[in-house]
């Protein structure tokens, strides 16, 4: 086995006592495995400011907990460019509103990934470590993203949400990611994503839990803490490398 690159500059690993290797890795797939970067572009590009970048995400993800949890949850693509449409509404805009739209929501499919995502996937494939995606999103833009990196093939299975009916966090999203792997124990699975809220739900149905925290930001108290913490997929693969398979 190639030894695992090293990954300067990051803060240590966190690990809490007893993390072990999983049988299974679900990776979330918007912002933990593809670079959002871009995305403020994408509204300059149109004639609206790029602040309204953070807001849009943030509230796309909320309205779309919102209908999930009143038992109509959309499409990743229809909740965005529906929330893209009012926040447009009166800004002055270079071009017609839904041209504007289009341009902003066709920036998801053109996202490359991070820059620690192939050396970690890689490194992480290398340790016998099956993969998978579970994204709110749809698995094309998944699909469309890791191939574009060169890494589709380290994936056993690419899931959405669209399956299930319910938006993470919601704990049927990750049985469903279970039963599609067939995991019977979810402790033998690991969750791993950069935001908090996915860490809590995976942790809620039972998966252990990896939070990746690129930025050094801190965690939330109200939600379950991750089982390990890490600044990069390099660190997760150096430190699953460094456990006995239990």
């Amino acid at each position: 086995m190639n030894a695992v690159p090293d990954d300067p500059g990051s803060i240590d690993q966190v690990p809490v006592p007893n993390s072990r290797r999983p049988r299974v890795i679900v990776f979330d797939v918007n912002e933990t495995l593809s670079d959002m970067s871009t995305m403020p572009k994408r509204f300059v590009d149109v004639g609206a400011p790029s602040p309204l970048t953070g807001l849009w995400f943030g509230g796309l993800l909320r309205d779309g907990f919102a209908l999930s949890t009143a038992g109509n949850a959309g499409k990743f693509a229809d909740v965005g460019s529906g929330l893209l449409k009012a926040m447009l509404h009166g800004v002055e805009l270079n071009r017609p509103l839904d041209a504007a739209v289009e341009h902003i929501m066709d920036g998801f499919a053109m996202l490359d990934v991070h820059p620690d995502v192939a050396d970690g996937v890689v490194a992480l494939a290398e340790l016998g470590i099956r993969m998978v995606t579970l994204s709110n999103g749809s698995v094309g833009v998944a699909e469309k993203l890791l191939d574009s990196a060169g890494l589709l093939s380290s994936f056993d299975m690419l899931l959405s949400v669209d399956e299930v009916g319910e938006w993470k966090p919601a704990v049927h999203a990750y049985e469903y990611a279970l039963a599609q792997c067939d995991v019977d124990d979810p402790r033998e699975a690991l969750l791993v994503a950069v935001h908090p809220w996915d860490i809590d739900g995976a942790s809620r149905a039972g998966l252990a839990t990896a939070w990746l925290n690129r930025n050094g930001d801190g965690y939330p108290d109200y939600f379950h803490a991750p089982n390990v913490e890490v600044t990069s997929l390099v660190r997760l693969a150096q430190h699953f490398g460094s456990h006995v398979a239990s």
